[in-house]
């Protein structure tokens, strides 16, 4: 290490020119830098002048090589009855203090390196303090249970650094925030009454010893009262009683003070161990707006508290509560955290400095803001540090006299005017920076004049039972119905923008998030003008909405690989089953989400989006096979034999999906001769297979606070419903081999694993495509289809207009008779085009019937994807609101609803001439 004078940038202009000759003359071993530093410093702050002649004989040493000096006396406590380290404890506070100072004022060590040293020698001071008084309490026997060995740990009680120390971030003049708890565990029934009488005795008296003034002054002025329920509790109390109040009646600025905190003396394990029980309280799984609001009145309480409102004055303001100050700064992070920690966990940092920077880097907010913010608390940190040296006071003003504003610019060598400008112009900026984030402006005039009867029903929601709800809301109520009056339809608009506010179960933190983020709210009329089902999708999970603003939403599509990685990483890092299944949930509705406004705004097309919203399904399917697997082998064992593979039937399979559409599943397993699981309680490898099964429709389909995955279909498995729920691949090939029917070879051809086993599922895929090219050509396959065909037209005539799917020539009617060319031509393609081109390919439609059928299909699908987006899974509606014509007509390239009306029936019709050409002659009989 070097010495402190080869990296000194700068020394104090000294104010009190004597007080400066002085110092220098106490420190004739100094070089000419380092004496300048000295005779500025003592010229200015009278605290340190004194220190100096006191320490002058160490100081010599201490600038020689600082870092040295300061970890020499941080580790010199050991050993220290009570009655000795108290006096120890305050010189080795007068040296890091003083060396600190003169690094700081020196500028050879950085803001971090000197608040870092006082929460270090404070880490230290607590840890020693603890243990001098924990040891004669166990040697009198006073502890039941516990020995010499437990004295470094405290005997079970953790100390937690809160606020700045906590974060390392310690003022130089600063008190301490505490915590003190204890691990009930280590104790037994009774005792764990005396052992609480004894370790608060041992907190009161911790608290004297670091904080007590005495003829050799303090260590460190402790404060207590972040304790829950400070006003009646103990000081200190037990860690369970602390976690059920945090979970019970714990506030935002408890969640808050708890970013910040760490164990720092005592049972350091317990202490983590209880740092990462309440993370479920500070870190909510929901971008968390709502803090905004709570931090806002916690700023205006403080103000008003200390009569710190009203524009900016600088002599006597404070630095650290007044406008523009350090406190803005912090409470700006740290809500920042709340509302997005839950969601992001790099958020989960303690350093005001390190948490702009990663709240920049992860998008929350803007790169400029950060660094102008950054750059604001370095200096306002340095500001306090130089008020608070002068005289060793916990203060955070500025001077109040032209003297103290003349000596605060020499200890910052500056001149005092351009110090004065440089205050104010900073604590401006740090006010326009911060202030509009808790309490953004609202429109208040231009409001249409339509729905009165529509609005009046809104008082009764259960969205707006609460007072802090419809206060929130009264503000953001211009701005909704003003966007609402400007859609093309206002009152399609606002209809739907009230059964959205009537399906909300809760109000607080979604209200508060559109006043956070005004772009929701015009995200929100979007889909009430267009897409009414999105819409009633939205109020039943409002909580997609924080996937919007949590960077990427917009992003191109990552593709199934990412998404399966993403969702397995997600997962894994579950505490259990059941909140792997939510965590699936949570998900799952926010990309189904981005999906659905990607394709709303154009984004995307139909075909796009249901490509996107299949990966999405497998997606999900791969990543809760796995669980559900685990949760399994956990009672029972590991798979038996080979394993298992999911495969995709019918749209999934063909890799199309509906934004409703429900999931086509079969499970076939290999049990390769293995008759029974290796486990706890052992299962037959078939009864194994089926809880597996069973276990997978009910991850995918049981209702939970999240909602439901997807609906799921097992009927295209071999023997339908009445055969088992997985199927033995032996089984499998051998049904497909010589009883399917045909409708079950049609299934076939769109067949695809998605999850399991992957050599299993290569194993399937080729007997697939093997079975195909065996059935190429098989006779009956005209007259089955012909004979299915009659029995829907029974079931499901269909007719015309917005009737997609069934009836003649309509989508169900393609679908199955390109699967009947992929399997006459002994295709393993799955794709509707790619089935028909095989046809085409294979002689068995022409060209122009082959173009008829493609373009219909391709049609049909479009405008099946929209209105399933349009309408939630339900019928088009005669007349669709206006968003939704659009849409439709974007999607079809029609000029009207008329025109698309039209062109269905056009299309349907030629399609069904071309199927119609190519049954004839076909006797339908019993469709196998």
């Amino acid at each position: 290490m070097t010495d402190l004078a080869s990296r000194l940038r700068r020394a104090p202009r000294p104010f009190d020119p004597d007080k400066a000759a002085e110092a220098r003359a106490l420190c004739g071993w100094a070089d000419p830098a380092t004496a300048e530093l000295i005779g500025g410093t003592a010229g200015c702050s009278p605290y340190l002048a004194n220190l100096m002649s006191h320490e002058s004989g160490w100081l010599e040493a201490a600038c020689a090589d600082p870092e040295r000096m300061v970890e020499a006396e941080l580790s010199s406590f050991a050993g220290l009855d009570a009655k000795a380290l108290g006096p120890r404890l305050r010189r080795a506070k007068r040296r890091v203090a003083l060396i600190a100072a003169l690094a700081d004022l020196g500028g050879a060590w950085p803001l971090e390196q000197v608040t870092g040293s006082l929460a270090r020698l404070a880490d230290a001071a607590l840890q020693a303090g603890l243990e001098a008084l924990i040891a004669p309490e166990i040697a009198r026997g006073k502890l039941p249970g516990m020995g010499e060995d437990d004295i470094a740990s405290g005997a079970g009680m953790a100390i937690f650094a809160m606020g700045k120390m906590g974060a390392f971030e310690l003022n130089y003049s600063s008190d301490i925030d505490l915590i003190c708890l204890y691990d009930e565990t280590r104790y037994e029934g009774a005792d764990q009454h005396e052992a609480r009488s004894i370790l608060v005795r041992v907190t009161r008296k911790l608290a004297g010893l670091i904080g007590d003034i005495t003829d050799e002054g303090y260590v460190f002025r402790t404060d207590l009262r972040l304790r829950p329920d400070a006003a009646v509790t103990p000081v200190c109390l037990s860690m369970a009683a602390a976690e059920q109040y945090y979970e019970s009646v714990g506030r935002t600025w408890e969640r808050a003070a708890w970013i910040k905190a760490r164990p720092c003396a005592g049972d350091l394990s317990a202490g983590a161990r209880f740092v990462d029980t309440l993370r479920p309280f500070v870190w909510r799984r929901h971008l968390d707006f709502h803090a905004i609001r709570d931090a806002h009145d916690m700023r205006l309480k403080i103000r008003d508290h200390k009569g710190l409102g009203g524009a900016l004055h600088l002599p006597g303001h404070d630095m650290k509560l007044g406008r523009g100050g350090i406190r803005e700064i912090e409470f700006f992070t740290q809500t920042r955290q709340l509302i997005s920690g839950g969601r992001d966990a790099s958020l989960r940092l303690r350093g005001t400095v390190e948490g702009l920077d990663r709240l920049a880097q992860a998008g929350w907010i803007e790169t400029g803001t950060a660094e102008a913010l950054t750059r604001h608390y370095r200096a306002h940190r340095e500001v306090e540090h130089r008020v608070q040296m002068v005289g060793d006071q916990q203060t955070h003003k500025l001077p109040s006299s032209e003297e103290g504003f003349a000596r605060l610019a020499a200890f910052m060598d500056r001149d005092e005017a351009d110090l004065k400008s440089e205050l104010t112009e900073r604590l401006e900026q740090v006010h326009a920076l911060t202030e509009d984030f808790f309490a953004p402006g609202h429109t208040e005039s231009n409001v249409p004049d339509f729905g009165r009867e529509v609005t009046a029903r809104w008082p009764g929601y259960p969205a707006l039972r609460s007072d802090r709800a419809v206060e929130i809301f009264d503000r953001l109520r211009p701005e909704i119905l003003k966007t609402l009056g400007e859609a093309a339809r206002p009152d399609e608009a606002l209809a739907q923008f009230d059964a959205f506010l009537a399906g909300l179960p809760a109000g607080v933190q979604l209200f508060s998030l559109f006043e956070a983020n005004p772009q929701l709210t015009r995200l929100l009329v979007d889909i009430c003008a267009t897409a009414p089902g999105l819409a009633q999708y939205l109020s039943r999970n409002s909580g997609v909405l924080d996937a919007v603003i949590g960077g990427g939403f917009f992003a191109d599509w990552p593709g199934v690989e990412a998404l399966r990685s993403e969702l397995a990483d997600r997962l894994a890092r579950q505490p259990d089953h059941e909140a792997r299944l939510g965590a699936a949930r949570v998900w799952a509705k926010e990309i189904h989400f981005r999906i659905g406004v990607h394709h709303l705004r154009g984004l995307i097309d139909a075909g796009m989006a249901g490509r996107e919203y299949a990966e999405l399904a497998e997606a999900v399917v791969a990543a809760v096979v796995p669980v559900v697997i685990d949760e399994i082998a956990r009672r029972h064992g590991p798979p038996p034999g080979r394993g298992l593979s999911v495969l995709a039937m019918g749209s999934l399979g063909a890799g199309r999906l509906g934004s409703s559409s429900d999931l086509d599943l079969i499970v076939i397993y290999d049990a390769d001769g293995v008759e029974a699981s290796e486990g706890p309680r052992p299962l037959a490898a078939r009864t194994w297979y089926a809880r597996f099964t069973q276990g997978l429709i009910t991850a995918l389909t049981a209702p939970m606070p999240d909602g439901r995955l997807y609906e799921v279909d097992m009927r295209l498995r071999p023997s339908g419903r009445q055969g088992p729920v997985a199927t033995a691949l032996p089984a499998f090939r051998a049904y497909q081999q010589d009883e399917a029917w045909t409708w079950e070879h049609l299934a076939l051809t769109r067949a695809r694993a998605v999850a399991g086993e992957p050599g299993l599922g290569e194993e399937i895929e080729a007997f697939r495509r093997d079975l195909i090219a065996q059935k190429a050509g098989g006779d009956t396959v005209l007259a089955d289809l012909a004979a299915m065909r009659s029995r829907l037209a029974e079931a499901r005539p269909g007719g015309e207009g917005w009737s997609l799917r069934d009836g003649p020539g309509r989508l169900q009617d393609v679908e199955l008779f390109a699967q009947s060319l992929a399997l006459r031509a002994g295709s393993a393609a799955r794709e509707v085009p790619a089935q028909i081109a095989a046809g085409r390919e294979a002689g068995l439609i022409d060209e122009e019937g082959a173009a008829v059928l493609t373009e219909t299909g391709d049609l049909l699908r479009r405008v099946q994807c929209v209105a399933r987006l349009l309408t939630g899974g339900g019928p088009l509606p005669e007349t669709p609101a206006e968003g939704g014509a659009r849409l439709l007509l974007r999607e079809s390239g029609c000029d009207t609803l008329d025109d698309l009306r039209r062109a269905l029936d056009a299309a349907s019709a030629r399609a069904e001439g071309v199927i119609a050409q190519a049954l004839r002659g076909a006797e339908p009989g019993e469709a196998r």
